[in-house]
C-alpha cells in the first residue's frame, strides 16, 4: 500500500506541475476581479453619487456578461482549442480595465463615467468566462481527464485566492489621492498585469479541437447539466451578496476593513480547497455540497445577526469556507454529462448557473437594502443556501438495497 500511495502522490505532483503554468492566467484574471470588486461599488456610490442598487449592479454587470458568454467560450474551445480563447480573454480584460481609467477621468459627467464603468465591467465579464473556462479545459487536456477534480479545485484556489490578493491592494490604491491613486491606479495596474500574460500564454501548446460532430444546442447543454446547475445557483447567491454588497455594508456601518473581510473570504476559500477537495472523491460530490452550503448559510446568518466588524469578518470567513467546494463538488459530475468531446460546452453551461445567480443577486439583493436593510439581505442569501442543501440531498445517489 505504501508503494501505491507513493506512486499516486508522484502522479498527482506531476499533474500539478503541468497545471500550474496555465492556471497562472486564471490567477491574474481573478486578481483583477478582486481589485475591482473592492472599489467599483464605492466609486459608483461615493464618487458618482448613485444609490446602492446601481452600485450593486456595477459589480453584477460583470457576471451577467460572463453568463452571456460562457457557452460561447466552451463551444469555441471545443472547435478551435483553448489557447486562442484564453489569449482573447486576457486581451479583452486589459481593455476593460482601461475603461475604468477613463471613467475615473470623467467624474464631472457622472452618467458618462457610470457608462464607462459598466462597459468595463461587461468586458471583464467576457474576459472572465473566456479565461476561466479556457484554463480549465486546457489543463484537463494537459493533466488528463482523470484529474478533472484536481484541475477544477486548483482553478478555484487561484480564482478566490486572486480575489483575496486583489481586494486589499485595490483598497490601498483607491485611498491614495495622488495621480496614480483612486480608480485610475486600480485600472492601470489591472490592465498591465492582464496584458503581461499574453506573451506567456502564446508560448504553450494548445488543446486539440474535438473530432467534428454535431455540437449540442444551448438548450441541450442546459438540460443535461440542469440538476447540478440549479443547486449551484442556490449556493452562489451568498457569494453574490459578498461580492456586491459587503463593501457597501461596511461603508453604511462606517466600519473600516471591508477589504479584510473580502480577504478572509478568499483565504478561507483557498484553504478549504487545498485541504478538503479530496473529500469529493471520498464521500461524493452531493454530500460535500450539502455540508458546504450548510456552512455557507451559517456564515450568512452570522453576517445578518452579528452587528460588529468582528462578527462580519467571521461571517465572511465562514461563507468562504462553505462556498469553496460547491462548484467542484457539483461540477465534476456535470462536466461529463455530454461526453469527452463536449467538455467545454458542458462546463460553460454548468457555469451559466453560477453567473446567473451572481448577476441577478447583485441588483436583486441591492433592492432589499433601502426597504429592510442589510441584515435581511444576508438572511435571504442564507435561505438560498439552505435551499441548495435540499437540492443537493435530492441529487445524492441512493443506496442500493442488498
Amino acid at each position: 500500500m505504501t508503494e501505491i500511495s507513493r506512486r499516486i502522490s508522484e502522479t498527482t505532483s506531476s499533474a500539478t506541475l503541468r497545471i500550474l503554468p496555465i492556471v497562472l492566467f486564471n490567477l491574474v484574471c481573478y486578481i483583477v476581479i478582486g481589485l475591482e470588486m473592492a472599489v467599483v461599488p464605492l466609486f459608483v456610490h461615493r464618487v458618482l453619487g448613485y444609490g446602492t442598487v446601481l452600485a450593486g449592479f456595477a459589480v453584477s454587470a460583470q457576471y451577467l456578461a460572463t453568463l452571456a458568454t460562457r457557452t460561447w467560450a466552451g463551444n469555441r474551445i471545443d472547435t478551435t482549442g483553448a489557447r486562442g480563447v484564453v489569449v482573447t480573454g486576457l486581451l479583452v480584460g486589459g481593455l476593460s480595465s482601461l475603461l475604468l481609467v477613463a471613467a475615473a477621468q470623467t467624474t464631472t459627467i457622472p452618467l458618462l463615467s457610470l457608462l464607462l464603468v459598466l462597459s468595463g465591467r461587461f468586458l471583464l465579464g467576457f474576459s472572465e468566462s473566456w479565461v476561466a473556462v479556457g484554463v480549465i479545459i486546457w489543463n484537463i487536456y494537459r493533466a488528463g481527464a482523470e484529474r478533472t477534480a484536481l484541475v477544477i479545485s486548483l482553478n478555484g484556489v487561484t480564482s478566490y485566492g486572486g480575489i483575496a490578493l486583489g481586494a486589499p491592494v485595490a483598497t490601498m490604491i483607491f485611498s491614495y489621492s495622488g495621480l496614480m491613486g483612486g480608480l485610475t491606479g486600480v485600472g492601470l495596474l489591472a490592465s498591465v498585469i492582464m496584458l503581461a500574460c499574453v506573451p506567456l500564454a502564446v508560448r504553450h501548446e494548445t488543446t486539440q479541437p474535438a473530432p467534428k460532430a454535431k455540437a449540442p444546442s444551448f438548450m441541450e447543454v442546459i438540460h443535461a447539466v440542469m440538476p447540478f446547475g440549479v443547486a449551484l445557483a442556490a449556493g452562489s447567491v451568498g457569494f453574490g451578496a459578498i461580492a456586491s454588497c459587503l463593501a457597501l455594508y461596511f461603508d453604511a456601518e462606517q466600519w473600516s476593513g471591508a477589504a479584510t473581510a473580502l480577504a478572509l473570504f478568499g483565504i478561507l476559500f483557498v484553504m478549504t480547497r487545498f485541504f478538503f477537495s479530496h473529500m469529493i472523491g471520498r464521500i461524493g460530490g452531493a454530500r460535500v455540497a450539502m455540508i458546504s452550503m450548510a456552512t455557507e448559510a451559517l456564515g450568512l446568518f452570522t453576517l445578518a445577526w452579528g452587528h460588529t466588524p468582528l462578527m462580519a469578518n467571521l461571517g465572511a470567513a465562514l461563507t468562504g469556507v462553505g462556498f469553496s467546494l460547491v462548484f467542484p463538488a457539483l461540477g465534476v459530475e456535470a462536466v461529463g454529462r455530454l461526453g469527452p468531446a463536449n467538455r467545454g460546452a458542458a462546463l460553460g453551461g454548468f457555469s451559466v448557473f453560477l453567473d446567473l445567480a451572481i448577476g441577478v443577486s447583485g441588483p436583486g439583493l441591492g433592492m432589499i437594502i433601502p426597504l429592510w436593510g442589510f441584515p435581511m439581505l444576508f438572511i435571504v442569501a442564507a435561505l438560498f443556501s439552505v435551499l441548495g442543501v435540499a437540492l443537493s440531498f435530492i441529487l445524492k445517489p441512493k443506496r442500493k438495497m442488498a
